[in-house]
């Protein structure tokens, strides 16, 4: 059973949805007992950093995540939910993250050019780094996937899975051991998206 944590920020029915089309029963909760049940983690999040870690932590969530990946559990971040897991962010301020990931979530802006669009919503290209990761197992380099940022994982080169172009290289997915994060939407890009739910799943 895959748990979707709900701590007031994200996309949470349509991730559960993905689960049930590629058979995956997953629950959207915010009770510890659950998900420490539970065989695998998922953090959503949309919104602003700094609301979601508030969030976060005020609901308790923040200690459970932390403690369940010490322990093992497969886990993955998606979208904001990825840039959470990051050691800190730049997004309006300087805030704490959790801590799983070396690195930090830095604007777009910084690296992009200049007359591109902010944020970076479409469909981009895979570009995989290294041996290709586990949760890639389906995938054929340049396969596309959806995004919708405005900030990106920077100084995070050892654990960069995957990358995409927008006039500059960004990171589009992480793995720390048994933590994973993807900048992207998987629930929002079809049958690529659903692959890579269902390799997480086998993991």
């Amino acid at each position: 059973m895959i748990a979707i944590i709900d701590y007031g920020v994200g996309n949470l029915f349509s991730l559960k949805s993905s689960f049930a089309a590629i058979g995956i029963e997953a629950v959207v909760t915010n009770d510890k007992d659950v998900i420490e049940k539970a065989d695998k983690i998922i953090l959503p999040g949309v919104g602003a950093f700094e609301d979601a870690i508030k969030k976060l932590k005020d609901s308790g969530m923040a200690d459970v995540v932390i403690s369940e990946a010490k322990k093992g559990k497969p886990m993955m971040g998606i979208c904001l939910g990825m840039q959470l897991l990051f050691d800190k962010s730049y997004e309006y301020g300087e805030f704490e993250g959790l801590g799983l990931i070396k690195g930090e979530i830095r604007p777009i802006s910084d690296v992009i050019d200049k007359n591109l669009k902010i944020p970076h919503i479409g469909w981009n290209a895979l570009s995989f780094k290294g041996e290709k990761s586990p949760i890639f197992k389906y995938l054929k380099e340049g396969d596309h996937v959806y995004f919708v940022h405005s900030f990106y994982g920077a100084n995070c080169d050892e654990s960069t899975i995957a990358t995409t172009e927008y006039s500059a290289e960004l990171t589009a997915a992480v793995e720390k051991d048994n933590v994973y994060g993807c900048q992207f939407h998987p629930e929002k890009s079809g049958d690529v998206g659903l692959s890579i739910l269902k390799a997480f799943c086998e993991l």
